[in-house]
């Protein structure tokens, strides 16, 4: 049998079961999506900026799922077509014949075969672009606008705003992605009917281990020597006078000493923690058990948390890595007086207006019912502040008091969002013992061991303290950093 023989001996019960509705309805909304898939990838491609959240929903998802839809219903026309045939027993025994030599009937499936060519690789490009679409930070912070907001703006604001959402909550390899999306599929159903938790809860309880994802880039091997810190905080007085700490972080590492300082002590090469943790927010730590250089391993234990053995066997039972003290290294949320010293020391909030760190912090932690609400009465309270108060600075400073009042606002709006329930000290930060109890999880003094040994809380194990709330520090004019 020649080849044209066997094109024609297929084509021929296809071309005559394919005249049904169904199936020219399906070719009528593939090419018509495909025509209309094609117009936007020219848009998206050659228009800059990226497209809106929901046109992207509709370029990358929505129009490739109904062109996928087009073309199942030709075959199921036909199939259906088929079996009604059969069925009342008018199914042709010899289907009509085509005669591929008159010129119409040759065009015609030239332009089939053209179209099926054209529709594979329509379905191939759109299924990438949708997962690249699906992929990108604009689809994971915008898309959930009320859900994501929070962190969307908090990923804005940090130092990984430029490294994309999938580098760390999904990473390279194709198990990881595929169960990324499957999860995305419980999300989606949370997000549609609003019985998502608010605010979202904090750790990730099934987030990729941090060595397929952050060492990516930071390796804690490679940390090495102290990092010197200064940290310049203002009083509550009306000159805002300034304070400055100044700190030297033993980051440590892997040295010719062996492991040393922060990170030689926790993440040294292999397995160098375990711990046992009885709440979902990891701050309770009543067991830890540590191996050292020469691979022994001794457990401590704490004396002023006593579990049950009911309550450490369904606790979370876990590999220490980064997040574990970064555990916000990406969506942290401030509170009031550290963000308030953070903006005056960058100058955005002007240290000559009389007690505006006092001011500014009472007016961050007012209970409003609304964003807008916060950031109409923030700016108008602050105004309203200078205005009685200092009614001179306020004529003569005016702009000052102006740029104040909208970065304080800025500040709430950054951290504050009813919707979500999200407020100060929502998701506690657990780099430092500041703030939070961190470090002290681990490192307060009674974690013991049967042999009597203690997880150390000296300060000296972590940081040597140069200066310490000191108006002019003697150390920074000795480094001839003042």
């Amino acid at each position: 049998m020649t080849l044209q023989e066997r094109i024609r001996e297929w084509a021929q019960p296809i071309y005559f079961l394919g005249q049904n509705p169904i199936t020219l309805t399906g070719a009528v909304i593939t090419t018509s999506t495909a025509l209309t898939t094609i117009a936007f990838w020219f848009y998206d491609i050659f228009l800059p900026g990226p497209p809106h959240p929901y046109i992207g929903l509709l370029v990358f998802l929505v129009l490739p799922g109904v062109f996928v839809l087009g073309l199942l219903l030709i075959p199921l026309g036909i199939w259906l077509r088929r079996t009604s045939l059969r069925g009342t027993g008018n199914l042709p025994s010899s289907y009509p014949a085509i005669d591929l030599r008159l010129p119409v009937v040759r065009r015609t499936f030239e332009w089939v075969a053209f179209a099926t060519i054209l529709n594979l690789l329509i379905v191939g490009t759109a299924s990438y672009r949708g997962v690249e679409y699906m992929d990108s930070t604009s689809f994971c912070g915008t898309t959930c606008h009320t859900v994501m907001a929070p962190e969307y703006s908090a990923y804005q604001n940090s130092p990984h705003s430029r490294v994309g959402c999938v580098e760390c909550h999904i990473g390279p390899g194709a198990s990881w992605f595929v169960r990324a999306k499957v999860t995305g599929l419980r999300q989606v159903y949370m997000v549609t009917f609003h019985n998502y938790p608010r605010p979202i809860p904090s750790p990730v309880a099934n987030l990729r281990p941090a060595r397929e994802t952050c060492e990516q880039c930071h390796w804690p091997q490679r940390f090495t020597g102290d990092k010197f810190l200064v940290n310049t905080s203002y009083k509550e007085d009306e000159k805002n006078t300034p304070q400055t700490d100044v700190l030297l972080l033993k980051v440590g590492g892997r040295t010719w000493q062996g492991s040393v300082g922060i990170h030689g002590h926790h993440l040294a090469e292999g397995v160098r923690i375990h711990y046992i943790s009885t709440d979902p927010e990891r701050q309770t730590i009543p067991v830890v058990d540590y191996t050292d250089d020469r691979g022994k391993t001794t457990e401590f234990i704490s004396t002023d948390v006593k579990p049950t053995k009911e309550q450490l066997d369904k606790g979370e039972h876990r590999t220490m890595d980064c997040v574990d003290c970064h555990n916000r290294p990406t969506h942290a949320f401030d509170l009031p007086e550290n963000a308030v010293d953070k903006q005056m020391s960058l100058g955005h909030i002007s240290p000559e207006l009389p007690y505006i760190r006092k001011k500014a912090v009472e007016v961050l932690k007012v209970n409003y019912p609304t964003r807008d609400v916060a950031r109409q009465n923030i700016t108008g309270e602050l105004n309203s502040f200078y205005r009685t108060n200092y009614p001179q600075i306020y004529q003569t400073h005016r702009a000052l008091v102006q740029q104040a009042g909208d970065e304080v606002a800025a500040i709430y709006l950054r951290n504050i969002f009813p919707d979500m329930h999200l407020t100060w000290g929502a998701h506690p930060n657990n780099l430092g013992h500041n703030d939070s109890p961190g470090c002290f999880r681990c490192h307060d003094g009674s974690h013991t061991s049967a042999d009597g040994q203690t997880i150390t809380n000296d300060c000296s194990a972590c940081h040597q303290v140069l200066a310490a709330e000191e108006e002019n520090p003697k150390i920074l004019t000795d480094l001839g950093m003042k």
